[in-house]
């Protein structure tokens, strides 16, 4: 199986929910700790991440070590009763570690070297880079693995966000030590390959390089595996570093996911068995239609790699970022409205990065707890509420989120759909995932988002949206699970190759043609701007095809165009439950319709009502009770029919729960045997 239960199972180091920040300490005299133990205290951080970024500190020349700054740090945060989130601090190599070996820096797709000056300047499959990495470890280790202060590790950061994917020599090597293992000859090799095409076929392992940028497309199967490939890679540093870690210390240990819209290099299905806490960052994305929209998501998301258990945010921003073309600021309210969307969804920790903005530097533009104009700014004073805020739903800490629909997710299947020769450059995976994301939570249905190898017994509604690549016992098991009574809405371009990227014959959608009961003889893209209209007036884009049933109903059909009359919405009875197929890019609102009776045919329960996107309502569920979070993201105020108390404002409501324009309540009820 390639999706497990992560490590995690014991609470998280810390009471409530918990409130931190990245630390920069080195960026500042040390007149300026002292001043932020007494903002901190004030501000109620409970956990505070340090050494991220200190290599080039604590080993400033090879093998001379100076931790004087670094315990001063630690000491005087355990001394203001603040735990330690203890980097490894191997996120970027020094300058003397690339100046003496220049061949662990990255080599990029066209063959070109990047240089020092930023960060992340390392091959991940560089020997040289791994032993330095590893004894520095072994140092840090050492010396902090008992510390009082410590609550948890922090292996290296944000692990693959500039250097995932490198093509040079020592990675070329470390790839094709990755195929012998995986396949064990070279006849497999091309099976897998197909390198009958194009006079691919291999002879010898040496022949073998990473897919390097060529004149002409490259081989898919290959982009695939090397995409694999480097996720491992980084793995394996990981894993390297967790290993000396659990020689010297019993504190949990992870490093920061990126479960983001701009982000797809790891598959994080494999990571997330790895992790003793699940932990991701995530910033709203500006350049998106809905950034609101995509922070549910990826909450849900994180969720799912925490199997459904708690998991912490470790960054977000409380206001702007640097790194995006616009870089906007937070509106009054968003950033406590943001904030506890991420704890609605299964978050019982908040970290900031960072707490002081920085005065120098390529991120100095970058928010923090603590901004430039300092603490008699609205933005401290919002930092404040939220702390308050979270000591109020402290008793929330522990519950899980309820959901009785999923989303089949995957990257390998987003690596595949999103390659170079494909039959349409407008089909992106990542859109069609939002898309369906989106038209759930704006039916108030809460989604957990799996891996196709999840256990689907749970759910009642099974959403698959382009699952292009899909192996065959994830395929049977979404099967199995209709014939049990389940129902599942599959989305085009699903089930069309296996794990090879091989195309699975006999028509499309392949692997899912039977539990859907229809064939599709032909892919019909739409050109950039075309759109068709189906008997019931709904709107697509994008995609449709050359559909035929063979045991489904015909739900919908094209109205005009060279497919009129052409299903393009299905249902098929398959066992006890029901499989629905839309085989074009619905508009959103015809997205939404058709989901809606989908889940209602599936007795699925909305936790709110349908909006558009203003308003989410969740339920989160621990012991006795329920906590109903109930965000308003719109500017007006709503209503919303519940009874119990509401740990916010300590009011209890009546029948009915005003939520104000822009705010956020949670109440509590109790759950009846």
């Amino acid at each position: 199986m390639r999706h497990q239960t992560p490590r995690h199972s014991r609470p998280m180091p810390w009471q409530g929910i918990g409130l931190g920040c990245d630390y920069n300490f080195e960026q500042w005299p040390e007149s300026v700790w002292h001043e932020d133990m007494t903002l901190m205290r004030a501000a109620g951080v409970d956990l505070v991440a340090v050494n991220i970024f200190g290599w080039s500190a604590i080993e400033p020349q090879p093998g001379r070590y100076d931790f004087t700054t670094l315990d001063k740090i630690i000491d005087l945060l355990h001394a203001n009763g603040i735990r330690v989130n203890l980097g490894t601090g191997t996120a970027s190599p020094p300058p003397w570690l690339t100046h003496r070996h220049p061949e662990v820096l990255p080599v990029t797709a066209d063959g070109t070297t990047r240089y020092p000056g930023g960060r992340q300047a390392f091959c991940p499959s560089s020997p040289v880079f791994r032993e330095h990495a590893l004894t520095l470890v072994e140092q840090v280790a050492r010396r902090y693995g008992d510390h009082p202060a410590l609550a948890m590790w922090h292996v290296s950061n944000e692990l693959g966000c500039h250097n995932a994917l490198c093509y040079d020599d020592a990675s070329a090597q470390a790839f094709r030590d990755w195929l012998a293992r995986r396949y064990g000859d070279l006849d497999s090799l091309n099976r897998a390959w197909g390198t009958a095409f194009w006079s691919q076929r291999y002879a010898d392992w040496a022949e073998i390089d990473p897919p390097r940028l060529t004149l002409s497309t490259r081989n898919p199967a290959q982009l695939v595996d090397f995409q694999r490939f480097s996720s491992d890679a980084l793995l394996e540093c990981y894993l390297a570093e967790a290993d000396i870690l659990r020689g010297h210390s019993s504190a949990p240990i992870t490093t920061n996911f990126m479960v983001t819209a701009h982000i797809r290099n790891l598959d994080y299905w494999k990571w997330a068995p790895a992790m003793d806490v699940i932990a991701n960052d995530h910033y709203l994305d500006h350049r998106l239609a809905d950034p609101t929209a995509e922070l549910s998501f990826a909450a849900d998301l994180t969720r799912g790699l925490a199997a459904g258990q708690p998991w912490m945010l470790m960054e977000q921003a409380t206001g702007a970022v640097n790194w995006q073309p616009y870089n906007l600021p937070k509106a009054p309210g968003q950033m406590l409205r943001n904030s506890l969307t991420h704890v609605a969804r299964g978050a019982d920790a908040l970290c900031f990065f960072q707490w002081r903005a920085s005065a120098q530097g390529a991120e100095k533009f970058h928010s923090a707890m603590v901004p430039h104009a300092g603490t008699e700014t609205a933005g401290w004073r919002q930092v404040l509420e939220l702390s308050s805020a979270l000591d109020r739903l402290a008793e929330v800490s522990g519950s899980t989120v309820e959901a009785e629909t999923a989303i089949l997710f995957d990257w390998e299947s987003w690596w595949a759909t999103d390659t170079e020769a494909r039959p349409s450059q407008g089909v992106r995976y990542l859109d069609q995932v939002h898309a369906v994301h989106r038209a759930l939570r704006e039916l108030g249905v809460t989604t957990d988002v799996v891996a196709p190898s999840a256990d689907l017994s749970r759910y009642r509604a099974v959403v698959v949206p382009c699952l292009h690549m899909v192996r065959d016992a994830d395929a049977a098991a979404l099967a199995e699970h209709v014939r049990a009574g389940g129902h599942a809405v599959v989305t085009f371009y699903s089930g069309i190759v296996d794990e090879h990227d091989r195309i699975r014959l006999g028509g499309y959608p392949g692997a899912f043609r039977d539990l859907l009961g229809i064939t599709v003889e032909e892919f019909v893209p739409l050109p950039p701007g075309g759109d068709t209209v189906l008997d019931s007036g709904a709107r697509a884009t994008v995609w449709t095809e050359l559909l035929h049933t063979t045991s489904a109903e015909t739900i919908d059909r094209y109205a005009d165009g060279p497919l009129a009359g052409v299903p393009a919405v299905t249902r098929n009875h398959h066992g006890s439950g029901q499989a629905w197929y839309v085989a074009t890019a619905l508009d959103p609102a015809d997205l939404r319709d058709v989901l809606r009776r989908a889940v209602r045919e599936a007795g699925v329960s909305a936790a709110g009502p349908e909006s558009d996107g203003t308003v989410e309502v969740v339920h989160r569920r621990g012991g006795e009770h329920r906590y109903t979070f109930v965000i308003n993201h719109g500017a007006k105020d709503i209503e919303h029919p519940i009874t119990g108390h509401e740990l916010l404002t300590g009011e209890h409501t009546g029948t009915v729960l005003r939520v104000p324009a822009g705010t956020v309540r949670v109440v509590r009820q109790e759950l009846t045997r």
